[in-house]
């Protein structure tokens, strides 16, 4: 019979288990303590909407050696029962007198010996899903045990996806490809920002997303002032550009890739500036190797749209995808991160086209031996036209 199991099989989580341990081992850790919603469901399955209440706090403990300990509220048991895991201890949460923060020193303490290590992520892109006094609580119960940081332990793990995740973030671009294709449909001139972000989010969800964490955009001439505003209620007016970028979920697994699209005939600006980002991102998909550094991804790009005649934008021009929108690294000319085949990457340039305002370009792509392969299928290498 085969073990239970969420989203994939057993030997997929044990799989990541033990490689977690091996880098626990390269750090002389004793335990590894994960609290935050990706890193439970990436070693777990476990897979809910009720991280969105931040009522209580949710544990998984990973030993040197052997399976993982969930130490979670007991609304959570039936879910994480009908994961791999067999150690799950529950206590009636929220406490405010003591929200589990005994129950996890004691089994932390039955884990790590009084002078052992206890790995925790304490670096950039995480966070401590727990209230701060009660860590500090935490951290006197189980005194001389020390806690370290585990950031690199985690996120060097985490940052190569297995075929079986990378077939779950194509799959999500699938379904975001099939909802840019209906956006002609709804995206017409007189209608309103917010109705054209509703009808898209809708879209995504008919073609299969389960949900959409991250839908946005702007509309203006010759481009947009951002890439984060929330829609208003301004309509689209011909020779818009109208730029829509999803972050939509299937099985706990994100895609984040944008569309521009014109409203009526495009201003030769726009043209230009659409075949610049698209021709910069061909560039790219070319040279990017494994063994480069995430800087040398933010100089191919810059580089190849200033060949192009356009001024890039500012900020990151991509960034790690999988189980959160973005993931760790972040192609800026300060990442000294090394590229390995099996990531999966965001190939996001950006350009300044005029009166301040810009447009940007977004792939999904997974870093093989040989190069990228799209994940995402690619946009056109004209922008795209809706006439109305």
């Amino acid at each position: 019979m085969d073990e239970r199991s969420l989203i994939f099989p057993a030997q997929e989580f044990r799989a990541r288990i033990a490689a977690l341990q091996a880098g626990m081992a390269n750090l002389s850790l004793d335990a590894l303590l994960l609290n935050s919603p990706a890193d439970i469901f990436y070693t777990t399955g476990f897979l809910t909407r009720f991280w969105e209440s931040p009522a209580r706090p949710w544990f998984v403990i990973v030993p040197n050696t052997g399976e993982p300990v969930a130490v979670i509220p007991s609304i959570g048991a039936d879910l994480m029962g009908r994961t791999w895991l067999h150690d799950i201890r529950i206590w009636d949460a929220p406490d405010p007198r003591d929200d589990g923060v005994s129950l996890l020193a004691d089994t932390l303490a039955q884990a790590v010996a009084p002078n052992g290590r206890i790995g925790l992520a304490m670096g950039l892109e995480t966070h401590l899903r727990m209230p701060l006094a009660d860590f500090d609580a935490l951290r006197a119960r189980l005194a001389p045990r020390r806690f370290v940081d585990a950031t690199a332990c985690v996120q060097r793990v985490r940052e190569v996806k297995s075929e079986a995740e990378i077939d779950k973030i194509r799959a999500t671009c699938a379904i975001a490809a099939r909802a840019f294709a209906r956006v002609p449909d709804f995206a017409l001139a007189g209608r309103p920002l917010s109705d054209v972000f509703r009808d898209f989010q809708i879209a995504l969800l008919s073609e299969g997303a389960d949900w959409v964490s991250y839908v946005a955009g702007g509309a203006g001439p010759a481009g947009y002032g951002d890439v984060i505003s929330p829609a208003g209620a301004a309509p689209l007016q011909h020779g818009d550009v109208l730029m829509l970028d999803t972050g939509a979920v299937k099985d706990g697994y994100f895609c984040d890739f944008d569309r521009n699209f014109a409203i009526g005939p495009a201003s030769d600006t726009a043209h230009r500036a659409h075949a610049a980002l698209w021709h910069a991102t061909e560039d790219a998909l070319t040279a990017l190797r494994p063994g480069m550094l995430a800087r040398d991804v933010h100089v191919l790009l810059s580089r190849g749209l200033e060949r192009l005649g356009v001024t890039p934008g500012g900020g990151r021009l991509g960034h790690g995808l999988g189980i959160t929108l973005t993931e760790w690294p972040s192609f800026t000319p300060l990442d000294e991160t090394p590229l390995r085949a099996g990531m999966v990457l965001t190939l996001e340039p950006g350009c300044v086209t005029a009166g301040g305002r810009i447009m940007v370009h977004e792939e999904n792509i997974v870093l093989r031996d040989t190069g990228p392969e799209l994940l995402s299928p690619r946009a056109p290498e004209d922008l795209p036209e809706i006439r109305t």
